[in-house]
C-alpha cells in the first residue's frame, strides 16, 4: 500500500511539474520603476526610493496598482510587466507628494481613486479606461475625510463602505458611503482595535518589544468570501520586519467583526524581503487570490520601503491565509481557474546559490564591503567608489551549479533624484564561467531603456556555471550598489538531513510567565543555510512562516495569548530542502 501510495505521490509530482514548468516566475521585491522619496527631511541619510500602502485592483481583465507617492500608477495583463503610467491626481500646487496610501477600487463599470486626507480638498477620481489616463472628477471633496482610506463596493448588496484609520490611540472606522453622492451622511461606526496584550504579533517595536510607543492599526482592506466579511488590517508599524496583516471576520459590513484565529495571516519577519503588512487582496484573471503588501528597508529613512506579492485565498473553512514561505525566492504565476489551493505556496524550488559565498569586485566605497551583497539582507550592501561603465561584482557559487534565475537588486548610494524619475534606466551584462577563465554572456542589458530596481531575469535555458559577474554600464543616478545580487537554479549536492532536536519552549500557562513568546531552539544543521520554522494554531493550518539563516534558534514574539501553538521546522541550502520535522505542540 504505501509502495502505491509512493508511485501516485510520484505520479502528482510529476504532473505538477510538467504544468509548473510552463509558466513563468517572479521574485519579491517586485521590479517595478518605483520612485524616490519626495521629502527633504526624509533625505538627510541620503535620497533614496520609497513607496508602500499598495493597493491592487483587477478592472477590465487588468491588474492596475497604486502605492504611496508615485504620481501615478502601473498595470499589468500577468503581473510580470508592469507599465507605469504618470499622472498627478492633487490638484493644489502646495503638496510636494501625490496620493499617500490611495484608496481604489471597481464599481459596476468605473474605478476610482482617492488619496488620504483628513482636509478638504482632495477629489475622488474615476475613470472607465484608466490604461488610457483618462481621469475625471468623481466629487469635489471627501467630506468625511479618511486617512488610509479602504472603499468596498459590496456587488451583492448594491452598497458602498468605506474603513480607514491609522493611529495608536484610536480605532479603525466604517461608514456607509451613498453612491449617488459619494458621501457618508455622517453614521460613523468603530469596527476594530488593537489587542496587543492578547496577540503578540501586535506590540510595538522590531521584534514586538518596544513599550515607549503603543502599536499602530492602519492599512484597512476588505475582501468578502462566501458571503462573509474580512476586514484587513497592518500593525504594529510601517517600519518592522514583522509588520504583518491581520484579518476580522463578519457576516455584516460594519459590525460584529471577530478575530480570525489563524492571525496574522500575512507576515514575513525573515529573509530578503522583509515584513508583509498594509497590503490589499486582489485575485488574477483566473480568479486566484493574491495579497500584495508593504516591504521594509529603512536604512536611509525608516520610511524607506518596497511592495511584495504573495499567494494568498481561503481554504475549505473560509480561513483567510497567506503564502509568504520562501516568498521572496522564485515564485510561480501560475495560469490556473478559480478554486486552486495556494495554502502550499507556489514556490519554484530554485535554490539561493550564492548565499555567503566568496566574492570578488572592481571596487569599495568605505565599510560597503562586498560580502553585504550576498548576505540576505536588504538592509546591508555593497557599493563600488563610482558608477562608471566596468565597475564589476563577481560571486562565486563555491561548485559547478544549474544556474536558471538572476535578481539584481540595487541599493541607493549618493543618488541625486526626489520625486518620480521618468525615462531612467540601468544597463549592463552579466557573465558566466565554469572554471573563472572563458566567459559566457548569459545577460545582456546593454540596451536597455527601463529602470529596473530589483530586476529579476528567468533565463530561457538553465547554464551551468560556478562564477556569475555583473558589469555596470550604465547607473541612473548614484554610485553602482548592490543589496542583494542573488542567484537561483540548483546545486550539484545534496539536501541537508532533517532538522533535530527541534523544541519550542513556552511558559506554563499554570505559571507567570510571557505567553506571546516562544524560544525555538534546535541542533545546527552543518549542512544548512538557513531554516524554515512554520506556525499556526492547527497541525492542518500552518500557514505562518519565519525564515532563519545561520541561526539554531528564533525567540518568536508574534503568539497569541491564550492559544495552542504548532510547529515544524525544515532546512535548507543551495542543493534542496530537507524533510520536515514532526509537529511539535506548544501548550
Amino acid at each position: 500500500m504505501k509502495f502505491l501510495c509512493s508511485l501516485l505521490y510520484a505520479a502528482a509530482c510529476l504532473t505538477g511539474a510538467a504544468v509548473f514548468s510552463q509558466q513563468k516566475t517572479y521574485c519579491n521585491p517586485i521590479n517595478i520603476d518605483y520612485g524616490y522619496t519626495p521629502f527633504e527631511v526624509f533625505s538627510k541619510q541620503g535620497k533614496h526610493r520609497a513607496t508602500a500602502d499598495p493597493v491592487i485592483v483587477n478592472f477590465q481583465k487588468k491588474l492596475f496598482l497604486f502605492s504611496t507617492n508615485q504620481e501615478g500608477y502601473w498595470y499589468s495583463d500577468d503581473m510580470l510587466d508592469w507599465k507605469f503610467i504618470h499622472r498627478k491626481f492633487l490638484r493644489d500646487d502646495k503638496y510636494i507628494h501625490d496620493l499617500n496610501a490611495p484608496a481604489v477600487w471597481a464599481m459596476k463599470d468605473t474605478l476610482y481613486v482617492f488619496g488620504s486626507t483628513w482636509e478638504q480638498d482632495f477629489p475622488i477620481w474615476k475613470s472607465t479606461s484608466p490604461e488610457k489616463n483618462n481621469w475625471h472628477i468623481a466629487v469635489d471633496t471627501l467630506k468625511v475625510g479618511a486617512w488610509d482610506p479602504a472603499f468596498f463596493y459590496d456587488e451583492d448588496k448594491n452598497k458602498l463602505f468605506l474603513y480607514w484609520g491609522s493611529s495608536n490611540e484610536w480605532p479603525l472606522l466604517g461608514t456607509e458611503i451613498k453612491m449617488k453622492t459619494l458621501q457618508s451622511e455622517g453614521y460613523v461606526k468603530p469596527v476594530i482595535r488593537l489587542h496587543p496584550e492578547d496577540h503578540g504579533w501586535e506590540r510595538f517595536g522590531e521584534y514586538n518589544d518596544n513599550t515607549f510607543l503603543q502599536p499602530f492599526t492602519e492599512g484597512a482592506w476588505m475582501t468578502k468570501h462566501n458571503g462573509k466579511y474580512y476586514l484587513q488590517y497592518g500593525a504594529p508599524a510601517t517600519e518592522f520586519s514583522g509588520y504583518a496583516d491581520g484579518v476580522y471576520v463578519s457576516n455584516s459590513p460594519l459590525e460584529g467583526f471577530e478575530y480570525q484565529k489563524h492571525n496574522p495571516f500575512s507576515y514575513k519577519p525573515g529573509g530578503f524581503a522583509r515584513g508583509a503588512g498594509h497590503g490589499a487582496t486582489f485575485h488574477d484573471n483566473f480568479g486566484n487570490y493574491w495579497h500584495v503588501s508593504t516591504i521594509a528597508i529603512g536604512v536611509k529613512n525608516s520610511f524607506e520601503r518596497r511592495i511584495g506579492i504573495w499567494p494568498a485565498g481561503f481554504d475549505r473553512d473560509d480561513v483567510m491565509y497567506c503564502n509568504t514561505a520562501y516568498g521572496d525566492y522564485p515564485t510561480y504565476i501560475p495560469k490556473y481557474a478559480q478554486g486552486r489551493d495556494f495554502s502550499k505556496g507556489l514556490f519554484a524550488g530554485w535554490m539561493l546559490l550564492n548565499y555567503s559565498k566568496p566574492v570578488q569586485v572592481s571596487s569599495t566605497l568605505g565599510s560597503y564591503q562586498p560580502n553585504f551583497a550576498v548576505d540576505e539582507d536588504i538592509k546591508t550592501y555593497w557599493s563600488a567608489k563610482t558608477a562608471d561603465p566596468g565597475e564589476w561584482f563577481l560571486t562565486d557559487l563555491g561548485e559547478v551549479s544549474d544556474v536558471k534565475a538572476i535578481q539584481i537588486n540595487y541599493a541607493d548610494q549618493d543618488a541625486e533624484f526626489m520625486g518620480k524619475t521618468l525615462e531612467k534606466n540601468h544597463q549592463y551584462q552579466i557573465f558566466a564561467s565554469r572554471d573563472g577563465k572563458k566567459w559566457e554572456l548569459v545577460i545582456d542589458k546593454s540596451k536597455n531603456t527601463r529602470d529596473v530596481p530589483h530586476d529579476y531575469i528567468e533565463l530561457e535555458k538553465a547554464v551551468k556555471a560556478r562564477y556569475i559577474k555583473m558589469v555596470n554600464l550604465k547607473m541612473p543616478t548614484g554610485k553602482f550598489a548592490l543589496s542583494g545580487f542573488r542567484v537561483f537554479g540548483t546545486g550539484p549536492g545534496k539536501a541537508p538531513r532533517a532538522v533535530e532536536d527541534f523544541v519550542p519552549l513556552r511558559a506554563d500557562p499554570k505559571k507567570y510567565g510571557e505567553r506571546r513568546s516562544a524560544w525555538l531552539k534546535w541542533k545546527q544543521n552543518p549542512d544548512a543555510d538557513g531554516y524554515v520554522i512554520y506556525f499556526g494554531k492547527d497541525p492542518e493550518k500552518l500557514y505562518g512562516s519565519i525564515m532563519v539563516y545561520g541561526k539554531n534558534d528564533y525567540f518568536f514574539t508574534g503568539m497569541d495569548r491564550t492559544e495552542v501553538y504548532y510547529f515544524r521546522i525544515e532546512a535548507f541550502n543551495s542543493n534542496g530542502i530537507s524533510a520536515p520535522s514532526e509537529i511539535m505542540r506548544c501548550e
